[in-house]
């Protein structure tokens, strides 16, 4: 079976499994921010099929309010491939990035994103805004969305539910 996308890219069955395996992956991740106490968000940075590196959000851990799962697989991401570009990388994210980690990703020519679930009150991507495919920047990024959907959405819904 193919799908197509919007940019022309014939996507093969293979590429939907390889995006269901990766995103799994950044689900463990999500489970260890869950435990930690941190908002479950978890994210996988994969170059020619090798994983670079997985994480997951520690803002709180870290107080830092950078340490969102996206940014921190991006900086590892750059340090292991010796140069700010990761054009032929992609990133699989648990939940719809955010404004600062769209920006990041544009920034770092990222190749592709496939992401879980929407982000409603603060998604840059598809939600609220279209960062990635602007066309007045200088690089779009290829975006796969709704990977996992619900599994990424429970463990949000869960994470704030216990909060409350």
């Amino acid at each position: 079976m193919i799908f197509l996308q919007p940019s022309d890219r014939i996507i093969t069955m293979t590429d939907v499994e390889n995006d269901i395996y990766f995103m799994r992956l950044a689900l463990e991740e999500a489970k260890l921010a869950f435990i930690e106490g941190e908002i479950p968000v978890g994210a996988v940075l994969v170059k020619d099929g090798n994983i670079i590196v997985k994480t997951h959000n520690c803002r709180e851990a870290s107080k830092d309010p950078t340490g969102h799962a996206e940014i921190l697989a991006l900086r590892s991401g750059t340090n292991k491939n010796s140069s700010w570009r990761l054009l032929d990388a992609i990133l699989y994210v648990t939940k719809e990035p955010c404004i600062m980690c769209a920006g990041a990703m544009v920034n770092a020519r990222l190749g592709r994103l496939v992401y879980g679930c929407r982000d409603e009150k603060g998604g840059a991507v598809d939600s609220l805004y279209k960062l990635l495919s602007d066309k007045r920047l200088n690089h779009q990024v290829e975006v796969v969305s709704g990977i996992l959907e619900d599994e990424c959405a429970e463990i949000l819904k869960r994470f704030f539910q216990k909060r409350r």
